[in-house]
């Protein structure tokens, strides 16, 4: 695996585009570390989101996209240039599992969306084990992120919003590893990282609700 030209130009766009028009501001790029493979958890509340969290940490990145997406062989071959790689979503998915490991044990980041899809309301989604599952079988620390804005584009551009993206302090690997390799141990992880995740969003937006009521 190594830089590809269309990652880094899509890289370099997004991040003047975000910074340009929406005047995004981003936090907390000291918590990534420099070096390693790591899990980059967000929460998710547009299609923009991937590229957006990606592009911003400054390290290399991967990320998941659902299978379907590479029925279209053009499409297929321009996002997997640009570090995606297909996933069956609603299934356990060990050839996508097996590639997320690989990416993590290359040194690099995975991108990772602990709700499992855009949440389309004010607070959170209950995270699936998932990234649990991931990150005890990598035994790699997770950077928690939170990214506000981006579902409301038009909001931004007119300055009734603002963008921004928060990256907060790792989870350890140490930490990772101690936790039991089953479904509770894997919930334990989701739900800790949403937790980092909630205390991002309080720290810049503590008048909203930080999760969503059930």
């Amino acid at each position: 695996m190594r830089l590809k030209i269309l990652y880094h130009t899509g890289a370099t766009l997004t991040r003047l585009i975000s910074k340009l028009v929406f005047r995004i501001r981003i936090r907390g790029k000291e918590h990534i570390p420099r070096k390693g493979g790591f899990i980059l958890a967000s929460n998710h509340i547009s299609w923009y989101d991937p590229p957006i969290v990606g592009s911003w940490c400054g390290r290399e990145v991967y990320f998941f996209a659902k299978r379907e997406l590479f029925k279209n062989k053009f499409f297929g071959w321009l996002i997997s240039r640009t570090n995606a790689f297909p996933v069956k979503r609603g299934a356990v998915d060990r050839e996508a599992l097996q590639m997320a490991h690989k990416v993590v044990a290359d040194g690099f980041g995975l991108v990772f969306f602990p709700e499992g899809t855009r949440s389309m309301k004010e607070g959170f989604l209950d995270p699936k084990p998932g990234v649990g599952l991931l990150a005890t079988d990598s035994e790699c620390m997770i950077v928690p992120c939170y990214i506000h804005g981006s579902n409301r584009l038009k909001k931004v551009l007119l300055g009734r919003d603002r963008m921004s993206v928060r990256y907060g302090k790792a989870i350890s690997a140490e930490w990772v590893k101690s936790i039991p390799k089953d479904k509770a141990g894997y919930q334990t992880i989701a739900a800790e990282i949403m937790n980092r995740i909630a205390a991002l969003k309080e720290i810049d937006y503590p008048d909203r609700s930080a999760r969503a009521s059930h």
